[in-house]
């Protein structure tokens, strides 16, 4: 073997041995700390100039994965300790001491409505402990490039979340919408963001906010996703399910909706896995999105 190219790095015969080499002298070091260690290394660092020992990790689990390293064992039982099985609530932060008074009334009453862009450990596990208990989908942690928000009203009660990720491979109407070529996808698929979670927690009943939280983020989310990944995004997405939600507030809201999935997901190539038809939504976070994500 010459060279491997694995997670969009081209190693050699001389990288592997070198990994190798870390391993055997260091047998105390967890997947994290090698991981941590080789972006440092590396330099490996995102357009932000943060490192990116996420990306290094998925390389070592690749390596493994192909026979050519061996990595310690993992510390959870699926290796990573964002998406292990649900913390126990005792054990994670909590941004509600009790079930709170019900809020309801007009949306006046609220305002001014705050968006926090959420960026500590903890408030993090706090946002995600409010996902996993009232998310009809839960909430396993994200991975990844994503900007996760928290929303207040002017009394500093919390309302909702939200959590942007990285956008979905392949979804024909979206494509489609975008006009796009297969490789141009491969090239500028960072530029959209994916809506993942969107949690107005149940207490909060008052007509018309979901709408406004959409209005009140889509201002802001690219250039938190600019300070924080070094690039822009172009384009927001989003999948509902249908037949539970209508999508009204995204509509409301100036989002398009460009069709529906397939109810087919990648990981099923025979088919035989049938999940919930979804409609697909997307918000143009610019003027020129089309032209920036298909010839820039």
């Amino acid at each position: 073997m010459s060279t491997i190219c694995v997670q969009g790095r081209l190693l050699t015969e001389a990288d592997l041995h070198s990994i190798r080499q870390l391993r055997a002298e260091h047998p105390q070091w967890s997947r994290r700390q090698l991981s941590e260690h080789l972006a440092h290394q590396w330099q490996w660092r995102n357009e932000a100039g943060r490192l990116k020992d996420m990306a290094a990790r998925t390389l070592l689990l690749k390596l493994q994965a192909k026979g050519l390293i061996d990595l310690p064992a993992p510390l959870t039982r699926n290796g990573n300790r964002h998406r292990c099985a649900r913390t126990p609530t005792h054990a994670q932060p909590e941004l509600l001491s009790s079930q709170p008074d019900p809020i309801d009334g007009p949306l006046a009453a609220l305002q001014p409505v705050a968006l926090e862009w959420v960026h500590s450990l903890p408030e993090r596990r706090a946002v995600s402990q409010l996902l996993q208990r009232h998310h009809y989908r839960g909430f396993a942690g994200a991975v990844g490039e994503n900007v996760q928000y928290l929303f207040r009203d002017a009394q500093g009660r919390e309302l909702a979340v939200m959590v942007f990720g990285a956008a979905a491979w392949k979804v024909a109407a979206r494509d489609q919408f975008i006009g796009w070529s297969v490789s141009r996808r491969r090239q500028a698929l960072r530029f959209i963001a994916n809506q993942q979670r969107f949690l107005i927690l149940p207490w909060v009943q008052v007509t018309h906010l979901a709408s406004h939280l959409l209005a009140l983020v889509v201002r802001r989310l690219a250039q938190d996703w600019q300070a924080r990944y070094g690039h822009p995004v172009w384009l927001v997405e989003t999948f509902v399910e249908e037949p539970r939600f209508a999508g009204t507030a995204y509509k409301a809201a100036g989002w398009i909706r460009v069709g529906q999935t397939t109810g087919r997901t990648r990981q099923d190539p025979h088919h035989s896995v049938q999940t919930p038809i979804k409609s697909v939504w997307v918000k143009p976070l610019h003027p020129r999105f089309a032209q920036y994500l298909t010839t820039l």
